[in-house]
């Protein structure tokens, strides 16, 4: 086996090592030193097979692994976006971070045509053409695409609600929820109807506000043929023929096809009434029962009028 002897013509490996060693006067050679070791150790290796150095032995494949991994350790690249500041330490994460700001769609699903930022969600998207839906809720039954949406859904039987609002303390299941109630406090409310101007949070209400103008009711149930103007009301509906009830009262166990069902009917159990009648301060627990107490001043507020109108 040929060997590789520890002294150069052009620098001594053992005296680069021994600059680790020595006082911090020092420490600002170690760079240079170590950058022309390791292009000596590249050199020589290209020569020979192995070298020894400090009684020990390694092949020239060990070599060039160690030294690649020494070279991706120390280098550290910093990819900023100069939209909106954020940074990126891999150029890779850096181009689909642009797409947010170009638009750019590259991933097309082939069966519906729908285009995707990420190729990731191209693949989870066309889990919907199959059918595929590998993640179960074993509590409800209930299938997802995705684990994140599963462990989403679970809050829902356990009541978990993690993210907190800094201003008001009201709690919600998830961070985008939180962070659209957050504009609620800064009256924030950048997208705008065009044909009537009023004002929204979110871009997707907007879109939904547009059907009000429209007509349109895109979302069609496969059951009974009934159409809906926004999907979570298809979604809602579709527990009349499946049988689903995902809300459960913890006092009762009373079940509920929707979440707003749930909070009525626990004011049973509280004694909260928030309604309350200008006229009489008569309280009621739902908005719907005021709302026809109401007929009642309004009919008497007639027949007084009549009343009055017969006497003179």
């Amino acid at each position: 086996m040929l060997f590789v002897k520890e002294e150069s013509e052009d620098i001594k490996i053992e005296d680069t090592f021994r600059v680790k060693h020595e006082g911090t006067e020092e420490q600002t050679d170690l760079m240079p030193l170590k950058k022309e070791s390791q292009e000596l150790n590249i050199k020589e290796d290209r020569d020979q097979h192995d070298f020894k150095t400090g009684g020990k032995s390694f092949s020239c494949s060990q070599t060039e692994k160690t030294q690649k991994r020494a070279q991706k350790t120390a280098i550290r690249y910093n990819f900023t976006c100069q939209h909106c500041g954020k940074s990126f330490s891999r150029l890779g994460n850096f181009h689909c971070h642009m797409r947010t700001h170009t638009g750019e769609k590259p991933y097309t699903c082939p069966q519906c045509g729908m285009s995707f930022t990420l190729k990731e969600t191209l693949r989870m998207h066309l889990k919907i053409h199959t059918g595929e839906k590998p993640f179960t809720c074993k509590l409800c039954g209930k299938s997802f695409v995705r684990k994140s949406s599963l462990k989403n859904h679970m809050r829902i039987h356990t009541g978990e609600k993690p993210y907190t609002c800094s201003q008001c303390g009201k709690s919600f299941r998830h961070k985008q929820n939180l962070d659209v109630h957050m504009k609620i406090h800064t009256e924030e409310k950048p997208y705008t109807c065009k044909l009537c101007g009023k004002g929204f949070i979110r871009k997707s209400n907007v879109e939904n506000h547009m059907r009000t103008h429209s007509g349109e009711k895109p979302y069609t149930c496969s059951q009974c043929g009934k159409c809906f103007t926004h999907k979570q009301n298809l979604d809602i509906h579709m527990r009349i023929h499946t049988g689903e009830k995902p809300f459960t009262c913890q006092q009762c166990g009373k079940r509920f096809t929707e979440k707003a069902n749930l909070n009525v009917h626990m004011r049973i159990h509280t004694g909260e009434s928030p309604f309350t009648c200008q006229q009489c301060g008569r309280r009621f627990t739902q908005k719907g029962n005021l709302k026809k107490h109401m007929n009642i001043h309004t009919a008497a507020a007639l027949s007084a009028t009549e009343h009055l109108f017969l006497m003179d």
